[in-house]
C-alpha cells in the first residue's frame, strides 16, 4: 500500500505489489514505501527495497527525506512494532501520535499509545477504533494507489534494481507534479 504524509501528520505504507519488468526469472519485487500529503496528495518521499526487506525496516531510511515535524503517524499493521515506535520517536518526538491497529492476538507492552489501542479495541470494538483514532483516513492512501497504477502502471519498466529505484522516484515526482496542477473537490450531495 502506498501511504500518506503531511505537514503535522503522517500516514506511511507501501506499494508492495509494484513489480519489475516481466519476463524475467530473477525479478524481485519492487517495494516502494511513499509517504503522502493527504491535503494535497503529494508523494514527500520515496524508497525501494527488494521484497527481502519489511515495512518496519524500510522506515528509517524513509524517515531520513522527512524534514518537517509529524505530530501524527497514520501506517498498517505491519507498521505495528516497538522498533517503529521508537524509530518515530527519535525523529519526531515524544509528542507524535502513533495510530497503528495492533494485531487480534496482541498484549500489553511498553509502549503507552498502543497500551490504549489495544484498550479502545477490547473495550468498543476496532470499527470504533477506526472512527475514533481516525485511522480511516488511510483511504486516501488507498486512492493514491489507484492513480499511481492509472497514471504510471502496476509494473516498473526497467530490469536493475538501481534502475527502478530511479523510476519510482521519476513516477513519485511525476504524480506530484499532476498533484499540483489540481485536484478534484468532492462534496456531499443530500
Amino acid at each position: 500500500m502506498l501511504e500518506l504524509i503531511e505537514l503535522g501528520e503522517i500516514t506511511i505504507g507501501s506499494c508492495s505489489d509494484l513489480i519489475g519488468a516481466a519476463g524475467r526469472d530473477d525479478q524481485f519485487s519492487n517495494f516502494a514505501t511513499d509517504p503522502l500529503d493527504p491535503v494535497t496528495g503529494k508523494i514527500a518521499a520515496t524508497e525501494s527495497t527488494t521484497e527481502h526487506v519489511g515495512d518496519e525496516t524500510a522506515l528509517p531510511a524513509l524517515l531520513t527525506d522527512i524534514d518537517d515535524d509529524v505530530s501524527r503517524f497514520l501506517a498498517d499493521g505491519a507498521y505495528d512494532g516497538q522498533g517503529v515506535a521508537d524509530c518515530l520517536i527519535e525523529k519526531f518526538g515524544h509528542e507524535v501520535e502513533i495510530i497503528i491497529p495492533p494485531p487480534k492476538n496482541a498484549v500489553h507492552g511498553k509502549n503507552a499509545q498502543r497500551k490504549h489501542h489495544i484498550d479502545v479495541i477490547a473495550q468498543s470494538g476496532r470499527m470504533s477504533w477506526q472512527t475514533m483514532t481516525g485511522y480511516n483516513q488511510r483511504s486516501r492512501v488507498e486512492a493514491q494507489i489507484g492513480r499511481w497504477k492509472q497514471a504510471i502502471g502496476d509494473r516498473l519498466q526497467t530490469r536493475h534494481f538501481d534502475n527502478q529505484i530511479a523510476e519510482a522516484k521519476i513516477a513519485s515526482n511525476a504524480l506530484n507534479r499532476m498533484a499540483g496542477l489540481g485536484r478534484a473537490v468532492y462534496e456531499r450531495v443530500v
